[in-house]
């Protein structure tokens, strides 16, 4: 790429951006379902050899936006511009033989075959009808050295991949079909820190190559950090076109996503906070190979945080503490009173409720509507004589959802169709129908727009307010701190710190957390 050239943001003044030959444009493509307008004139440019970041809040367009791209949707009107000429994908398989490649969030590779057979996966070489497995393992071994995994062998199954393999494994097949444009959804929501380093080299190297990519993320230290230049969405439409990602302020970034001005993330902690006795009293609790010893309170009003890497078990111990696991030495205690280990029922009749990290697969019924979501904890109190009495079910649902703005607010929609943000608010919403003493979050904001993230924010201080006590585990360390009011840190299994949140910075806790890892790489 040489030279730059000035192209005016929506609605902005002209921005500097590196050139580089236009690979995809799209110009006023809508896309429109039953009630609902999900692209309502977007415009993109994305140019060959950059990284080209895409924000927008949940709901913004973004999915169908991709879908379009892949081929799983075709666009109403507009139209999309793809290496110099005009193209309506009929199929994802023909938008990957134009050469545009899609990582999904939740990757879909095929657990029980091998890498090389996740990698060529529909187009596999062939001689006179049969599968040449020596060749197709030869490409794989080419391709993952390409992309800096010489070490991943080709016959290895998925199944026993970390999740950075995985995407390592989504990104061969992407080569495999030669992409020039790789799209990527939210790729380092499931990784550790050190993971993330080593998604942005392997970026570098594929724009080094020419190889165009998307890069959707919440997180605004990524943007900086991998993009080149960002578009905007709100509500389909695109707000902002080429910006400079390093440059571009992140008020005016959280502005154009929210249509207002975010200057405080975080709400302030209410000064006449009064935080009451202990609800949570955690003793020695142990599982070998997870997490050893730990001990802690949360009372009444508090908001306690957990910092560490993936991996820590911190994830683990809120699963054990709900009854989800059971515990090999230790307690747990609500009000004084000791819980029936691996029993959740024990757990949520003594007033303790849990969001978990995986909130489709483990919280919500996607092919049910909001109302059904809402009520699944207390639904008992809507039954009478074999019958429902759906009309208070719902009046009840409804009542949660106003108080938390959850958007659409028709609460007889399927939760499958909410946004992220709004899937976790219905989450939340449930355990707020019951006398829930004690909430559990488990990354309550993982895959959520920083306007959502705001909103959940003040939910769970308002929640607090109200007295209920929080415990809740981020993989964002900004998030414990601004959040909570206690922090505990766990490195590989055990507490190694706990202390006040304003008397804990960042670089401290991220020197706690990865104490271990920077030791054994020393050793080695």
């Amino acid at each position: 790429m040489t030279g730059h050239d000035a192209v005016s943001g929506t609605g902005g003044t002209p921005v500097e951006t590196t050139t580089g030959e236009v690979v995809l444009r799209l110009t006023d493509v809508v896309k429109t379902f039953p009630g609902v307008r999900a692209l309502d004139g977007v415009q993109l440019e994305v140019r060959a050899g950059e990284v080209h970041c895409l924000l927008g809040q949940n709901g913004a367009g973004k999915s169908t936006l991709i879908k379009v791209l892949a081929g799983v949707h075709r666009q109403d009107s507009g139209h999309v511009e793809w290496r110099g000429g005009r193209v309506a994908f009929a199929n994802p398989q023909a938008a990957m033989r134009a050469g545009i490649a899609t990582i999904y969030q939740e990757l879909d590779l095929v657990e029980d075959l091998s890498v090389a057979e996740n990698a060529f996966l529909g187009h596999e070489p062939r001689r006179l009808g049969f599968i040449r497995r020596g060749h197709m393992a030869s490409r794989t071994r080419e391709i993952l050295g390409r992309l800096g995994h010489a070490e991943i062998p080709p016959g290895r199954m998925v199944r026993a991949l970390p999740a950075a393999g995985k995407q390592v494994v989504s990104m061969a097949r992407a080569l495999s079909h030669e992409a020039r444009l790789i799209i990527m959804d939210e790729p380092s929501a499931v990784l550790a820190h050190d993971e993330v380093e080593n998604l942005f080299r392997i970026i570098r190297e594929l724009t080094a190559q020419g190889i165009a990519v998307i890069y959707i993320s919440h997180r605004l230290e990524e943007i900086r950090e991998i993009g080149d230049r960002v578009t905007v969405l709100k509500d389909g439409r695109t707000t902002a076109a080429n910006l400079p990602a390093r440059e571009t302020p992140t008020s005016d970034l959280v502005s154009r996503m929210t249509g207002r001005d975010i200057e405080y993330v975080f709400p302030d902690r209410p000064a006449d906070t009064v935080v009451g006795d202990e609800l949570l009293q955690v003793d020695g609790l142990t599982r070998s190979g997870e997490f050893a010893d730990v001990s802690l309170t949360v009372r009444a009003g508090e908001i306690v945080g957990i910092a560490g890497l993936v991996g820590s078990g911190r994830s683990e111990l809120l699963e054990t503490i709900y009854g989800a696991r059971a515990a090999e030495t230790g307690s747990v205690r609500m009000a004084g009173r000791a819980l029936r280990p691996g029993s959740v029922g024990a757990a949520v009749k003594a007033g303790m409720g849990m969001a978990p990290e995986e909130r489709k697969s483990q919280a919500l019924l996607l092919g049910e509507p909001i109302y059904r979501n809402v009520t699944l904890a207390t639904f008992a109190r809507y039954a009478r004589f074999g019958f429902t009495d759906m009309g208070r079910e719902r009046a009840e649902a409804d009542r949660i959802a106003e108080s938390l703005e959850m958007r659409p607010r028709d609460v007889r929609r399927a939760v499958r169709t909410l946004s992220g943000g709004n899937q976790q608010k219905v989450v939340v919403g449930r355990w707020l129908l019951g006398d829930t003493k004690l909430l559990l979050l488990d990354e309550p904001t993982r895959g959520v727009d920083v306007g959502a993230r705001a909103e959940l924010y003040q939910v769970i201080r308002q929640l607090a307010a109200q007295g209920v006590g929080v415990l809740l585990v981020s993989s964002e360390v900004p998030e414990v701190l601004g959040l909570a009011d206690r922090v505990l840190v766990m490195r590989e299994g055990r507490v190694v710190r706990t202390a006040p949140a304003d008397e804990l910075d960042e670089p401290t806790v991220l020197d706690l957390v990865m104490a271990g890892s920077l030791m054994e790489g020393a050793a080695a």
